[in-house]
């Protein structure tokens, strides 16, 4: 039997950025799944602060030279990758000088976040879905991580369903509190409605794009969702478990690598009945 694949969807992954429970995660989960079986493909932002050398990030040419447009305007991507050797996993980095060059990730030094947060998370989501294609490699679960992955779920549900590569693709999305302050843009409705997203399906950010929206959004589109902290405002949890999709509640360190194998394997058990 074919083994089945996951594709990792992540805001943030260790080594090349700083220890957080969401970047540890998205960096010893991959591995831990590829260990049970499944193959696996993994995709971050390159942000500016990656030390390409160091990291050994190199272009991979034949994926890179899209443009993607985004309100009215072109935004070449571009697609790097890097190995992590002693978990023989490779990570895919979505880069562009407009939106992922800057030093920082979601926010400036003083912590200001970045008013163009929401065009980025356009970005990251149709740049993965695209060089995904690309690799004609055709996931059985993609599990985001991290609200700049947000839109991946919706962007699969309403614009790739039909495409031979998604079509049977169940989504999980994990939530952490890892929330912003400000707001993404009102406008970030109209953004995927330009891409063919129907007016139905955004009810969820039509009065503010805040954290919650966001989530509830994300969750709203996906097969699954999984609490990735152990500590999530509770508006945010009360709202996700009222959607009664199925839900894995936060695991502790120890044993979460098999309770998500697991969440998978009835999600796609699911599919066939």
């Amino acid at each position: 039997m074919e083994s089945r694949r996951v594709l990792f969807v992540s805001q943030e992954i260790m080594p090349y950025l700083g220890e957080t429970k969401l970047s540890k995660i998205s960096r010893d989960l991959p591995q831990g799944i590829q260990e049970r079986g499944k193959e696996i493909r993994t995709f971050m932002p390159r942000y500016g602060s990656i030390n390409e050398r160091r990291n050994q990030l190199h272009e991979v040419i034949r994926l890179s030279g899209m443009n993607l447009i985004i309100d009215d305007t072109d935004h070449p991507l571009i697609i790097k990758v890097a190995s992590i050797q002693s978990a023989r996993m490779q990570v895919y980095f979505i880069d562009n000088d407009d939106y992922f060059q800057r030093k920082h990730t979601v926010a400036d030094a003083a912590g200001i976040e970045y008013e163009d947060n929401d065009e980025r998370a356009i970005f990251f989501a149709r740049g993965v879905i695209e060089t995904v294609r690309k690799l004609r490699w055709s996931p059985d679960i993609v599990h985001c991580h991290g609200w700049l992955a947000s839109l991946v779920p919706l962007y699969l549900r309403k614009i790739y369903s039909d495409d031979p590569v998604f079509s049977k693709v169940k989504s999980v999305y994990s939530v952490y509190n890892n929330g912003f302050k400000m707001p993404l843009k009102s406008a970030l409705a109209d953004k995927l409605m330009a891409d063919g997203i129907d007016s139905d399906s955004l009810k969820a950010i039509k009065s503010g794009v805040d954290f919650q929206s966001l989530t509830q959004l994300a969750a709203e589109n996906s097969d699954g969702v999984i609490f990735g902290s152990d500590t999530i405002d509770e508006q945010v949890k009360k709202q996700v478990a009222g959607m009664g999709k199925p839900l894995l509640e936060y695991q502790g360190e120890e044993n979460y690598i098999d309770a998500y194998n697991d969440f998978y394997d009835k999600l796609l058990l699911e599919t066939k009945k």
